[in-house]
């Protein structure tokens, strides 16, 4: 059961913790490159370094999609390319995904490029110790409040299952199977 709740908390870290992040390295581009906040649909950033005009997206690792999610991800590049592309005094777009953590050995994905932990960070600052200046430090302060974090969570699994066990067990450990689908399944409004 608890499988349910570590999903659930784990959504929420990636929200909170990836919007920081995507946040933080918007920030840094613009005062480095000029960068700005995408209005192109799944597009973060847009910044100009080399007469190359870059569009990324942000995600917080480089685990962060399944298939149909990465598909979406080159489709949103695609468009925004396209639409780029009308504009005649920009010749060369690249598409980056760029993974706020993380490694990936081989970063060209055809039709856009994958940059994650410290060469992202890299090319969006210019500076190859940003990723150590900066990034690394906020990663021992998040594990510090984990800590805290985790004895929080055990309060919340042993309570969870503590109701769980009162309500849908019997005095031998075995789970009401019929009180488990009326729970979930039943129509309590006649």
């Amino acid at each position: 059961m608890t499988f349910i709740l570590d999903a659930h908390l784990s959504s929420q870290e990636e929200t909170i913790f990836g919007g920081f992040l995507e946040e933080l390295a918007i920030f840094i581009c613009s005062q480095v490159y000029g960068g700005q906040k995408s209005a192109a649909e799944g597009i973060d950033l847009e910044f100009e370094k080399d007469n190359i005009k870059y569009i990324v997206s942000i995600k917080s690792g480089p685990n962060w999609g399944n298939s149909s999610q990465v598909a979406k991800l080159r489709d949103n590049f695609k468009k925004a390319k396209r639409i780029l592309g009308t504009n005649r005094s920009l010749t060369n777009v690249v598409a980056i995904n760029g993974c706020c953590y993380g490694k990936d050995r081989k970063p060209d994905k055809g039709d856009y490029l994958k940059l994650c932990g410290q060469k992202f960070w890299e090319f969006i600052s210019g500076d190859d110790n940003l990723y150590t200046d900066i990034i690394e430090p906020l990663g021992h302060q998040a594990k510090e409040k984990n800590e805290q974090f985790m004895k929080e969570y055990a309060k919340v699994v042993n309570k969870f299952t503590a109701e769980f066990v009162g309500k849908y067990c019997d005095a031998e450990g075995n789970m009401l199977w019929k009180e488990i689908v009326k729970f979930n399944s039943a129509d309590t409004t006649s």
